[in-house]
């Protein structure tokens, strides 16, 4: 075999061997998950402390750095503080600071906001800030994943109307508009079945 031969054969060889291992070296980084997103974690943690019964009437912050989530607010007992902190306790956290405050007047500023038409946060209610708080409510809602809901606000009065997949996801379509600061009534013509 002639010394050129040899020599495309040997670099043949070798980029066959380079080329194998940067697939193996490839194929086990394609296969590990990303980790979520500092502002896909915020999110959810902010969804499961607004749909709460707990807790959902307070103004709380979150603010995520790396896998660890700060707590900020007030809440009116210790019970309801544990409870934040608990369910800011998601996959891909951490470490939770906790650092919402206990005030037992929380609630009577709260009602007094309620009472001027306007928001735990200072928001005006109105049927654009309902819509899009309810629209809200469901893009994070595992039960009504795949569903298909038309939300309309008219002087507070809150109607759905499309499809969902089962009856668990229509109740809690309703019971998530119905929990909607500012709503006084929720109408809903929701069919069960696939989109």
């Amino acid at each position: 075999m002639s010394h050129s031969m040899s020599l495309v054969r040997t670099l043949g060889l070798a980029l066959l061997v380079v080329g194998t291992a940067s697939l193996a070296m490839a194929a086990p980084q394609e296969l590990v998950a990303k980790a979520p997103s500092e502002g896909f974690l915020k999110d959810r943690i902010e969804y499961r402390l607004e749909t709460s019964p707990v807790v959902d009437a307070y103004d709380l912050k979150v603010k995520v750095d790396a896998s660890t989530a700060w707590l900020r607010g007030k809440v009116a007992t210790s019970d309801q503080k544990a409870e934040a902190g608990r369910l800011a306790e998601i996959d891909g956290i951490s470490k939770v600071e906790n650092d919402i405050v206990v005030d037992k007047n929380v609630d009577r500023t709260l009602a007094e906001k309620a009472k001027t038409g306007m928001t735990k946060t200072g928001e005006a209610i109105t049927d654009t800030w309902i819509t899009t708080k309810v629209k809200w409510f469901f893009v994070g809602e595992d039960l009504l994943k795949g569903a298909d809901i038309n939300v309309d606000t008219s002087n507070h009065v809150v109607t759905l109307k499309g499809t969902v997949r089962t009856n668990a996801g229509r109740d809690r379509a309703v019971a998530l508009a119905t929990r909607t600061g500012g709503v006084h009534r929720v109408v809903y013509e929701l069919i069960i079945g696939a989109n």
